[in-house]
């Protein structure tokens, strides 16, 4: 009986002790010399193979589809089908595992966690894998739920409360905030339909109304509370509960149910219970007098980051989270750098991943200004130029490609812009679809957001629909070639293997081709992928394919970069274990299909 053979991989992790003894049992071991047969075709399948060493191709004739090397496992298909369908050939000197057919099909019977590692929906097995490698102290609150042990009783008042009832109530609750349930003819809930039909009111606000205002303390809490009320849903992560927070500024939200108010979420109720969190940041960021301090907050970033991926933290959450700060940090440079006066007559935008939301460590600066028409600035170069020094010093470097405030061809008013639009769409050529694609993820950070509407609304219009310049547009998205080989083992240079050239690059222009085609207007290829699908453009098992994929090579990448510190996109393949090296090679032909998918879909022809 082999006594070596590692049942701490998935999926043999999932099996229980019992299951592990009956394993090990049943376990033979075999020797291939190179050239031999280990399966024909058209033969009964007898057993599951497992490779300890040597490299094993499957084939057909003369067509091959695979390689397997050490901890791959092969045939699983004709375990269940009865028949083999290629043929497995040893290239060089195998040892492996051989499992009896009768004994995994068991296993698969008896344990359903088992058996779900072998569906062939890689979004299935990502999920499973990332459970398998979750350490049981989660950082953050990933996993926590908002119930009841999270979250108070909510004060709920009438509207005719007075403020000096209302000052009683709190303090007799030891609470700072309450709830005001609205009337249902108050005008407000007209205006708001889909709002929950509360108002809250704080100590701040009663402060503000008797010594700013100048109320009476009679006066109803309904007159100075603030309406609509930032909410989370019972059953909603935590996660998503400081998320809110994070991105609106503030100490606290309603939990609902129903649209029925049964809770209130405070930060201190977070922070007492995780040490480690987004909001501090938040705070630091928000509380910054000048760029030293704003620099001290965006330099523990990077630690934050490595916090949340070690334990266990799903990356797109972190995409998110990072996200969010990242605006924070660059609104708040845009604040200390440019005039009071000036910041409500312009408006700054990031670009590129920064824009989409998928960017995690601090890469190249995208972004790009937008004046109001008629405004004068005739400082604008040398604050412009101040920015991006600053962001620099932030830690966001130079871009390569000089798409920066301190260029001014990114610097324009609303009716240039839309005129650099409209020819970028009408030129067509190399350099002005790349333009046009990192415009179109544009999402405006800091002053008078609104500027931006219009020109996003040009460019949305001229392209829906235009199937010849979207044609042009995609084209990019099919320039680099999938890193497999011929026979769809994943292949890799000497610094190792470009993820953003041979997987991510595909799938974001990819999804932003097809998203200006339907007018989708989302920012962030996750989303981007959703919208596709509620519209029937990708089928489910695409859409959730593209969406593991992408996740699967931002996770990979990432932690790759926080070992190396460096914003590097190459993988070193020999880091990553078999599980992750399976599911690379999966997903890397989930990117070469969905290429096909581009290449027929807007006729594109090598």
């Amino acid at each position: 009986m082999p006594e070596k053979f590692n049942t701490q991989h998935p999926p043999f992790d999932r099996l229980n002790s019992q299951q592990i003894k009956q394993l090990k049992a049943s376990l033979d071991i075999a020797y291939f010399r190179a050239g031999d047969i280990l399966i024909d075709s058209g033969q009964s399948s007898t057993h599951l193979y497992v490779l300890i060493k040597g490299a094993v191709e499957e084939r057909q004739q003369s067509e091959v589809f695979a390689h397997y090397g050490h901890d791959d496992l092969f045939d699983v298909r004709s375990l269940f089908e009865g028949k083999v369908r290629h043929q497995y050939v040893a290239l060089e000197d195998v040892l492996c595992y051989l499992l009896p057919s009768k004994v995994f099909l068991e296993l698969f019977n008896k344990n359903q966690s088992f058996a779900d590692y072998f569906d062939s929906r890689l979004s299935k097995r990502q999920q499973l894998i990332t459970e398998a490698k979750k350490q049981q102290n989660l950082a953050e609150f990933i996993l926590t739920k908002v119930d009841e042990s999270i979250y108070h009783p909510p004060l709920i008042l009438t509207p005719d409360t007075s403020i000096q009832q209302a000052t009683v109530l709190l303090n007799n609750d030891d609470i700072d905030a309450a709830l005001v349930e609205l009337a249902a003819d108050d005008p407000r809930l007209q205006q708001a339909p889909n709002a929950s039909p509360y108002a809250i009111v704080t100590r701040t606000n009663l402060l503000h109304s008797l010594v700013l205002q100048q109320l009476t303390m009679s006066t109803p809490v309904a007159d100075i509370s603030t309406f609509p009320v930032y909410e989370i849903k019972q059953g909603d992560f935590v996660f998503n509960a400081m998320l809110t927070m994070t991105r609106h500024k503030m100490k606290r939200v309603m939990v609902v149910k129903d649209k029925q108010a049964v809770g209130m979420l405070d930060l201190t109720q977070i922070l007492s219970s995780f040490s480690s969190h987004s909001h501090v940041l938040s705070l630091s960021i928000a509380r910054a007098k000048s760029i030293a301090e704003l620099a001290q907050t965006s330099q523990r970033q990077n630690d934050f980051v490595k916090s949340l991926l070690v334990n266990g933290i799903r990356t797109r959450f972190i995409m998110e989270l990072i996200s969010v700060l990242n605006e924070q940090i660059i609104e708040k440079a845009f604040q200390l750098i440019v005039p009071k006066e000036v910041q409500p007559h312009c408006c700054l935008l990031v670009l590129g991943s920064e824009g989409r939301g998928e960017q995690v460590l601090k890469t190249d600066q995208d972004n790009a200004l937008i004046i109001e028409e008629g405004y004068e600035w005739s400082q604008c170069q040398s604050v412009m130029n101040e920015l991006t020094e600053t962001l620099l010093q932030l830690g966001y470097p130079l871009c390569p490609g000089q798409v920066m405030v301190n260029n001014p061809l990114w610097v324009a008013t609303q009716s240039q812009w839309q005129h650099k639009v409209t020819q970028w769409i009408a030129m067509s050529n190399a350099g002005s679809v790349m333009q046009l694609a990192i415009f179109s993820d544009a999402l405006p950070v800091a002053g008078n957001k609104q500027l931006v509407d219009p020109v996003l609304d040009a460019l949305h219009t001229s392209l829906k629909g235009r199937m010849l310049t979207l044609s042009d547009f995609v084209k990019p998205a099919l320039q680099f070639s999938v890193p497999l080989t011929l026979f769809g083992k994943v292949k890799a240079r000497k610094d190792g293997l470009d993820i953003k050239q041979g997987g991510i690059f595909s799938i974001v222009h990819g999804i932003r081709a097809l998203a200006l085609e339907h007018d989708i207007r989302q920012r962030n290829t996750f989303d981007r992928i959703q919208a596709l699908h509620q519209l029937g453009c990708l089928e489910s098992d695409t859409a959730d394919n593209l969406s593991e994929a992408l996740k699967l090579f931002c996770k990979l990448r990432l932690a790759q970069q926080l070992a190396h510190q460096d914003a590097s996109n190459n993988l070193d393949l020999n880091a990553l274990d078999r599980t992750e090296r399976d599911l690379l090679r999966h997903s890397l032909h989930v990117v070469k299909k969905f290429k096909q998918f581009l290449s027929y879909h807007y006729q594109i022809r090598d």
